[in-house]
């Protein structure tokens, strides 16, 4: 049987993730940036990268912290490359320096062809998918990696927390051919911690191999796990590592003591680094049988689903389908614990709590 839901109208949940930034301190564009873009994740069905865990975030790391401080302006640092940019940050909220990032990165690849940006001294950008099927939606091809905010996962063969989860995400604009947009969008750890501690709270085991206890044990208890383990073993571990080395590259220092606030020289701050392709840089005009290219994609995915393979899923295919869930709903799905949880962040910045009675339940 499915989760019950309650539907939270739009604009009652982005007064309240709105006003709690703006208690912590955030602009009034920031708190708009962050309530939009926790809005974008609930429509998706993104739990474990909704507004609950944002303002969960900023008080372990950002503002109360100083991880994250609000109010600083993004510094443009000079560069000699046209289709790029790169951005100081300054620990500026992560979802305004992220879409800020692609806009740039799609008025770059609009002039180029293909545009990037790369940031350092970051805070946490929650869900990558977001910001790529942002600009997936506005018809182009859209990258983005980043640096986590802990080292969380042990190298492949390793007992030791060394690199973050790094996730990776592509997006394509496909709605043309297919009904939605794909989405490629995964952490380079087996499970997202995110993922842990929702299955914790539930009473969930986690999956086999996923996670180590605090003696580098694999466990698949959630309340056990200190540290995760990257997926694909070796591959996983590649991947993660990429994301260090972009950052490396772009400035970021030493992954153990990111997201630490110990009183060290080295920088603990984040990186990002977004990639906008345009379609039309990528078309060599060489379609068989006089397709164009919506069509080819169309073709391509087809022949991917042969028979035998009809019922598989392709990547952003269950959040395409939760954003429409959503829609039929006509506002935003919350679990009861969920609403209990906006209920005190209400309390925290001195808002109205939620009233659960007041709230109709999806229809199953």
């Amino acid at each position: 049987m499915s989760q019950p839901y309650h539907i939270i109208d739009r604009q009652t949940h982005d007064s309240l993730v709105s006003a709690a930034y703006k208690f912590r301190g955030y602009t009034d564009e920031e708190a708009q940036y962050g309530a939009k873009f926790a809005a974008l994740a609930a429509t998706h069905g993104i739990r474990t990268h909704n507004a609950l865990k944002a303002l969960h975030l900023d008080h372990l790391f950002g503002s109360v912290t100083g991880g994250c401080v609000p109010g600083v302006e993004i510094e443009k640092k000079a560069v000699r490359f046209k289709g790029s940019e790169t951005w100081n940050a300054h620990k500026k909220l992560g979802q305004a320096v992220a879409y800020k990032a692609m806009d740039t990165c799609m008025q770059l690849a609009e002039e180029y062809g293909i545009g990037q940006v790369a940031v350092d001294n970051t805070f946490h950008y929650l869900w990558g998918g977001g910001y790529a099927l942002y600009a997936a939606q506005k018809g182009y091809i859209a990258y983005t990696n980043c640096t986590a905010t802990l080292a969380e996962v042990v190298p492949f063969g390793g007992k030791t927390p060394t690199l973050g989860t790094n996730p990776h995400t592509w997006a394509f604009p496909t709605s043309s051919a297919i009904g939605f947009d794909i989405l490629v969008d995964w952490a380079t750890s087996v499970v997202a911690m995110g993922r842990v501690q929702q299955f914790a709270r539930e009473g969930t085991p986690l999956p086999p191999n996923a996670a180590v206890d605090a003696d580098g044990n694999p466990t698949t208890n959630a309340s056990m796990a200190k540290a995760l383990m990257p997926f694909g073993a070796h591959k996983g571990y590649g991947l993660g590592l990429i994301n260090e080395l972009v950052g490396a590259f772009i400035g970021g220092s030493l992954p153990t003591l990111r997201g630490r606030h110990m009183d060290d020289d080295e920088k603990q701050t984040t990186c990002f680094y977004f990639q906008v392709i345009h379609p039309d840089a990528l078309s060599c005009g060489d379609f068989a049988q006089n397709r164009d290219q919506v069509a080819n994609i169309k073709s391509v995915i087809a022949d991917i689903l042969a028979p035998g393979n009809e019922s598989c899923l392709l990547p952003g295919q269950m959040e395409a389908e939760f954003a429409l869930r959503t829609k039929s709903a006509g506002g935003l799905l919350f679990t009861a614990k969920e609403v209990d949880a906006f209920n005190e962040i209400a309390d925290e910045c001195g808002q109205p709590q939620w009233n659960s009675s007041t709230f109709p339940m999806e229809s199953s």
